[in-house]
């Protein structure tokens, strides 16, 4: 229940959601990425102070081991004999709700099935023409006449929240609100009273919606999943709540931050950027580079349920162990000259979005999405380029990882 203490916490007027989503990755400003390569060669996997490598982000966990390598890395994710996603199911989903995220098979399989359906590639194609595009438009014309822009402040940090408000089918006045919730939320690790504050007014919120679109179901995404129904088997309200706090949580947050990582990268590869804006056919490995090369969430955990060895490692059951995709996806024995953005590189598999069981669901909604960014960017902005007055800090954070501005210059339209 949302008390008038937790309230208060979730409509503080003084709340900024852009600087509290630059404040994540301004705390540690680190390039994990030499110690990635160090690692991956002298201890591919670790036993790591939690307290002394997170500032105390990770809350009561003293310790973790990191896992570096390709190979290591995927035996993590893959093997649920030894190694399981209840981890979340004892960090944030005491704040998100059970979501399949926290989930092992076989249940896993049952629940992933009921929300993959309003994911299918006819809804997906419906977006992209009549919502994601129309909704990239209406920042790009806030700016567009300037001849200067920050696309981080003003494109890729808003329409992802936008877009999935629209998915949605929430009513236009709410964005603002909407978007300030979601940031607050996604603060659960780093500021916990207000990101539990913003996710139970998003229950409260939700809950409305879900009621309304049980008596009169509409062409949105909420309608989908009260609809949604498997072998007799429907989602509840509860449910239905956790997975839209779960989509809001993944989709917004890294999706904001991949599209300006990968504009990020083309910008500072001017004949990559060339080559994709006279062929629009190589967007699609652009955006496939992108992923392997940055990464918006450098590792994701699961918690060790038997004794096991690992890269000559011996781990106890009971411990936690953080899957390290960065380093995966920079592994030198399966990528060449993996520390070099590369739009013609030979593709490989990579990480980004998870391997095995919990496979990202969102997955083909990101590069979607980040298509449709990058095409409007390159259709409506002539000529951008980086602006050579402003400072380049490059991509940035431990936790999450993008770049805190990408200040351009172009023709004004």
């Amino acid at each position: 229940m949302l008390t008038e203490e937790l309230a208060a916490l979730a409509a503080d007027d003084g709340f900024d959601a852009f600087e509290e989503f630059d404040a994540i990755i301004r705390a540690d400003g680190r390039n994990p990425y030499e110690e990635f390569t160090r690692c991956r060669r002298e201890s591919p996997v670790r036993l790591v102070d939690a307290k002394e490598e997170t500032n105390g982000a990770m809350g009561g966990l003293d310790n973790f081991y990191r896992v570096y390598r390709w190979a290591d890395v995927t035996r993590v994710l893959r093997d649920t004999n030894y190694f399981s996603s209840a981890f979340y199911a004892e960090s944030i989903e005491l704040v998100f709700g059970r979501t399949i995220l926290g989930m092992d098979p076989p249940v896993h399989s049952q629940y992933r099935a009921l929300v993959a359906t309003a994911f299918r590639q006819s809804v997906l194609h419906r977006w992209e023409t009549t919502l994601i595009g129309a909704v990239v438009d209406e920042l790009i014309d806030g700016f567009a006449a300037k001849g200067h822009a920050d696309l981080v402040r003003e494109l890729t940090f808003a329409f992802p929240a936008n877009v999935i408000a629209e998915i949605l089918g929430l009513p236009k006045d709410h964005y603002e609100q909407f978007q300030r919730w979601t940031a607050m939320m996604n603060l659960i690790g780093f500021n916990p009273p207000r990101g539990y504050a913003a996710s139970l007014q998003l229950r409260e919120y939700f809950i409305g919606f879900i009621t309304e679109r049980r008596a009169d179901p509409r062409d949105d995404l909420i309608s989908d999943l009260v609809r949604a129904e498997i072998d007799g088997q429907r989602l509840d309200d509860e449910e239905i709540v956790s997975y839209l706090r779960l989509l809001l949580s993944a989709g917004v947050e890294t999706t904001s931050r991949y599209s300006a990582t990968l504009l990020y990268a083309l910008l500072t590869n001017r004949e990559q950027l060339e080559a994709v804006d006279a062929n629009r056919d190589l967007l699609p490995q652009a955006i496939e580079e992108g992923l392997r090369w940055e990464p918006p969430i450098p590792a994701i955990p699961r918690k060790c349920i038997q004794d096991v060895e690992l890269g000559g490692q011996q781990i106890p059951a009971g411990s936690v162990v953080f899957a390290c995709l960065a380093s995966a996806n920079r592994d030198e024995e399966r990528y060449p000259d993996a520390d070099r953005f590369d739009i013609f590189r030979e593709p490989h598999q990579f990480m980004s979005f998870g391997w095995g069981p919990h496979m990202c669901l969102g997955m083909h909604l990101a590069r979607l999405e980040t298509k449709v960014a990058v095409n409007r960017v390159l259709d409506r902005l002539p000529n951008i380029r980086l602006d050579p007055d402003k400072p380049d800090e490059g991509i940035t954070g431990t936790g999450f990882r993008s770049p805190r501005a990408v200040p351009v210059l172009f023709d004004p339209a």
